[in-house]
């Protein structure tokens, strides 16, 4: 966006159409769909392997690298609606998120205070667009991308830590003065070199003969450093430029959604150059980083301090001072009312309702309360997302899923995955055999699994397996036996993302009623006969 230009002129719903169908072609040759989230609400954790990542040297190596500066584990804890903590031996969960990554190239003079409030605006504008809720079905942050990124890429060690030392994805730590190399200088300074290429051509004996140095090196050093602002430069048929990038927004719900969410930010900050200018004197840096912090977790429930006064609303702050700045940035780049109003009016009434993609994963979520398995719960909210976001209607006017779409989730269950249950009672192998008979008494379920202290699966128990079901406390303590003695070690087991079909005639050709589903050594589920037939509660 070099030219201040938003990329959809008078025919743009025409192209938009043209280029949804075109997408959507290209993805049907491959077997699969297009979805427009910052967060695919179906994914799964067995979908997290190497397997998946893109072949690309760069990112073998940056996996590699991060892997092993964190110790071989690469660990995530988000707190929000749900908890979710992870511990994996890659980098793969950061690859879960999906941006919209808007450039802005101006002239050097003016990059510094447009990156300074770039910084001030990321916070209300991540809040009204937030997209990525739901990770792994938890509900977490409304911009769940934030955390995972900071945490997934966060390489510093335990002194680190504690002294505060800057992480490679980072909002910055106070307004940046009018030197824009100072940026440039700290990250060569504060940051190791993860990414190397062959060493080409002096950059000053590129200049000594009248020639544009790429700064290869800077280049990649600079995209292995991740500020949500970031300055970058590049040279286009031989001329240089600086531009900033502004990285918070996620991707989707629709296209007009996006392309709204761009030329909001684009106004804004032009707007607010032309009429604050130098923001530092107005406006404290500490309140921008809550902000943005406030907007990420809590989308439009947040509040904001903004220009030194008490919090404000997300939707008054928008309504009453945003939303006229991003209109007069826009006039100011030369952006015609039509075309302004087009976008604008999508954020204003996004704004008014309250329904960001965020919310309305969120609500669905919720309509779709009567599937009981959350995988499943997950893929229909992914359906009903994809249906709607190519019809061309913004997310605003989406309406929620009806309630009978719940009762329609086992026909379109078609992994173990979607129909395994996850709320499982276990034992551990040196647990009385008195103890595992009562649980399944109490419960009334034939099958416990028996995992270790690592939580790997280690066998099962059966009522078969055990002679007597004790019913008080004093037939617990007669029955010494341990869980060990009587477990079944050899098991027939299944993976998360194995087709239904294919488990079910393996469970009948080996006379299973019940089977343990298991991601690598470690137990993720139960899938039974009476899941498979939907008579009721596991076995």
């Amino acid at each position: 966006m070099g030219n201040h230009h938003i990329a959809e002129g008078p025919s743009g719903a025409l192209r938009q159409r043209f280029e949804q169908a075109l997408l959507d072609d290209v993805a049907r040759t491959l077997d699969t769909d297009l979805a427009l989230v910052g967060i695919l609400p179906s994914l799964q954790l067995a979908d997290l392997t190497l397997d998946n990542l893109v072949p690309s040297p760069r990112y073998l190596e940056l996996n590699r690298t991060v892997a092993a500066l964190n110790g071989g584990l690469v660990r995530t804890l988000i707190q929000g609606r749900d908890h979710l903590q992870l511990s994996l031996p890659h980098l793969m969960l950061e690859t879960c998120n999906t941006s919209i990554q808007v450039h802005l190239q101006v002239d050097p003079e003016r990059l510094a205070p447009l990156y300074n409030i770039a910084q001030l605006v990321s916070g209300p504008l991540v809040a009204v667009t937030a997209n990525s809720p739901l990770l792994l079905q938890h509900r977490l942050w409304h911009e769940t991308r934030i955390p995972v990124f900071e945490q997934t890429v966060d390489i510093r060690s335990a002194p680190d830590r504690q002294r505060d030392a800057r992480p490679r994805v980072h909002f910055g730590d106070d307004w940046i003065g009018d030197d824009v190399l100072d940026v440039y200088r700290d990250q060569v300074a504060r940051h190791r070199v993860t990414l190397m290429d062959e060493p080409g051509e002096s950059s000053l004996a590129v200049l000594a003969r009248g020639d544009v140095p790429r700064l290869r090196a800077l280049g990649l050093h600079n995209g292995s450093l991740y500020r949500w602002n970031r300055l970058c430069y590049g040279v286009t048929n031989g001329v240089p430029h600086l531009r900033l990038e502004h990285r918070p927004l996620a991707a989707g719900p629709t296209i007009l959604d996006e392309v709204a969410n761009a030329a909001t930010f684009v106004g804004l900050v032009l707007g607010l150059e032309a009429t604050v200018g130098d923001i530092r004197p107005h406006f404290a840096f500490g309140d921008a980083k809550s902000n943005f912090i406030a907007g990420a977790r809590y989308g439009m429930d947040a509040s904001f301090r903004w220009g030194r006064g008490r919090a404000v609303p997300a939707h008054v702050l928008w309504q009453d001072t945003l939303l006229p700045l991003a209109a007069d940035g826009l006039r100011r780049a030369g952006i015609g009312d039509a075309e302004a109003r087009r976008y604008l009016d999508v954020m204003a009434a996004r704004n008014a309702s309250g329904q960001t993609g965020a919310q309305w994963a969120l609500d669905a979520w919720e309509a779709l309360a009567g599937i009981p398995n959350r995988i499943a719960r997950a893929e229909a909210v992914t359906r009903e997302l994809m249906a709607r976001q190519w019809t061309g209607a913004p997310v605003h006017a989406w309406s929620l899923p009806e309630p009978t779409a719940a009762y329609r989730w086992r026909a379109a269950c078609s992994t173990v995955g979607e129909l395994m249950s996850t709320d499982l009672y276990t034992v551990q192998p040196d647990d009385l055999v008195a103890v595992a008979a009562a649980v399944m008494a109490w419960r009334q379920i034939h099958h416990l699994p028996v995992q270790d202290d690592e939580g790997r699966l280690v066998g099962m128990v059966t009522l078969a397996d055990i002679s007597e079901t004790p019913a008080d406390g004093d037939a617990v303590r007669a029955a010494p036996r341990t869980v060990r003695e009587v477990m079944r070690g050899k098991l027939v087991t299944a993976a998360p993302l194995e087709p239904l079909d294919d488990v079910a005639r393996r469970m009948g050709a080996e006379g299973v009623e019940c089977l343990p589903v298991v991601l690598g050594e470690r137990l993720v589920g139960m899938l039974s006969v009476r899941d498979l037939q939907g008579d009721g509660p596991p076995a």
